[in-house]
């Protein structure tokens, strides 16, 4: 896959998703197959997610940093995704990977999720549907539509 493929997908994404009001997407190719893309959604209960992510995509979506931040309508934390380095003293058994939960310092162990995971994540928090004109999905499914791999 080329790398503006992938900032296409995520973009797809995006404008699929019937809880997003609003959104502003930055791209940064650095290559053929790699590339950073950066983004702001706002949703329609005025809450926010800020995410970035460094990909490389030539054979699977390998993201060599991502970070996932999604904030209430007063700017109050969450959750937060990333694999920054920063937590290695808390031997989580995920390491590099972790959660903010709640507040940058309750730390917990997760896996990788992919924006797909995070806005899924969105919806039942905030209770909103994902319904677009052909009938109720979920970012999962659409990146099914498109056959995605991921590493």
């Amino acid at each position: 896959m080329l790398i503006e493929d992938y900032f296409q997908q995520i973009q797809f994404l995006i404008e699929s998703s019937s809880i997003v009001q609003l959104f502003n997407l930055e791209r940064d190719k650095r290559g053929m197959y790699e590339g950073f893309i950066r983004g702001k959604l706002n949703f329609k209960d005025n809450s926010l997610l800020h995410f970035r992510e460094f990909v490389y995509v030539e054979i699977s979506i390998d993201r060599k940093m991502y970070s996932y931040q999604y904030m209430n309508s007063e700017n109050n934390l969450i959750f937060r995704y990333d694999n920054t380095e920063h937590h290695q003293k808390l031997n989580l058994s995920t390491f590099p990977h972790h959660k903010h939960d709640g507040s940058e310092d309750n730390v917990v162990t997760s896996d990788a999720p992919f924006l797909n995971d995070v806005l899924k994540e969105v919806e039942k928090i905030s209770g909103l549907l994902n319904y677009t004109k052909s009938g109720f999905h979920t970012p999962l499914t659409l990146y099914a539509v498109f056959n995605l791999e991921f590493s």
